[in-house]
């Protein structure tokens, strides 16, 4: 038996001993690869405060953080077998299978932070959260990832022209890498945890990411200059299991989803906070931070990858809902 296996086998055991009977209610098992004291963490603990709140006590909610159940296309196999109640990954996993994710997930899509709340807080993000469950999973909520943005040791990034011949970190994924390339530097796909390092030996020249990983991470360190380009302002996901989702009542549900749905002002309040206290580490450091010179003249070159990956009907139309707000 595989690893996975293994896990889904254990916590689907610890699911049983948790109470399936309605009228005993449910501690829901969730996972997060990001630490405890991270903001999406914190905001699946509180629709758990919530749920206890307003169930009674008959349902809460245990987060395993920190990884601590696998990498996020383990947890989410675990979650499709129901092996886990709860949980929250990147958007990434999905888009090799459920297409409507491809969407917001696409270079240059957002205009700003509020722009994307916009959108998938509206009819956008409703219809990708119930496009996931023929695929073993319920979307409930988005929660906030922030603005990627270009950092780099050699120099600050202004134009398109600045980014040709840089070697750049990107996630391994195939959008990403269809990005960087199309905007004229090497797509690197390493994992995030080999960043500093490679950074430090000159395997790569830059990478890109948001405020709080950039300063987490000690990158800030070694790549001096940070560049606003804001080119992916993609969510995060938190997700139910379907197997899950089909033993609660309609009453059950609408508790749940409800839940999910109020923890969302509290997680981008945590957020927002720390961005805030990330950049002012960062800047504080002497940190070069930048605007670029002309957002459309980075946008335009994104022609080619939209249309590797908006290929359906379904896609377009709510690239164009989006875009139209």
């Amino acid at each position: 038996m595989d690893r996975r296996r293994l896990i889904a086998t254990g916590l689907a055991g610890a699911t049983a001993l948790a109470g399936c009977d309605r009228r005993e209610g449910h501690t829901f098992l969730a996972a997060d690869m990001h630490p405890a004291d991270y903001p999406t963490v914190a905001a699946v603990e509180e629709m758990g405060r919530l749920l206890v709140s307003r169930s009674g006590g008959r349902f809460s909610v245990k987060v395993y953080a920190g990884g601590q159940l696998g990498g996020e296309r383990d947890t989410l196999e675990i979650t499709t077998f129901g092996g886990l109640d709860l949980n929250r990954v990147n958007l990434a996993p999905f888009n090799t299978f459920a297409p409507l994710t491809v969407v917001p997930a696409l270079p240059f899509l957002f205009r700003d932070i509020a722009h994307m709340r916009h959108a998938l807080d509206g009819a956008a993000g409703e219809e990708i959260l119930l496009s996931l469950e023929q695929h073993g999973v319920v979307g409930l909520c988005f929660y906030d990832s922030g603005d990627r943005n270009f950092y780099t040791t050699r120099r600050p990034i202004v134009t398109p022209r600045d980014l040709r011949g840089l070697k750049i970190r990107v996630p391994n994924s195939d959008l990403y890498i269809a990005m960087v390339r199309a905007l004229g530097a090497d797509a690197t796909p390493i994992s995030l945890g080999e960043v500093y390092q490679a950074l430090v030996q000159g395997v790569i020249d830059g990478a890109e990411n948001n405020w709080p990983s950039y300063q987490s991470g000690r990158h800030f360190e070694v790549a001096r200059y940070y560049s606003l380009t804001q080119h992916v302002i993609a969510p995060e996901i938190l997700v139910m299991s379907r197997a899950r989702w089909r033993k609660l009542s309609a009453d059950e549900r609408d508790l749940v989803r409800s839940c999910a749905q109020d923890s969302v002002p509290f997680m981008r309040r945590l957020w927002d906070a720390r961005v805030q206290a990330s950049r002012d580490v960062v800047l504080a450091s002497g940190v070069m931070a930048n605007a670029v010179e002309d957002p459309a003249a980075f946008s335009a070159l994104m022609r080619p990858v939209w249309e590797s990956f908006v290929t359906s009907p379904d896609q377009r139309r709510l690239v164009d809902t989006i875009l139209s707000l």
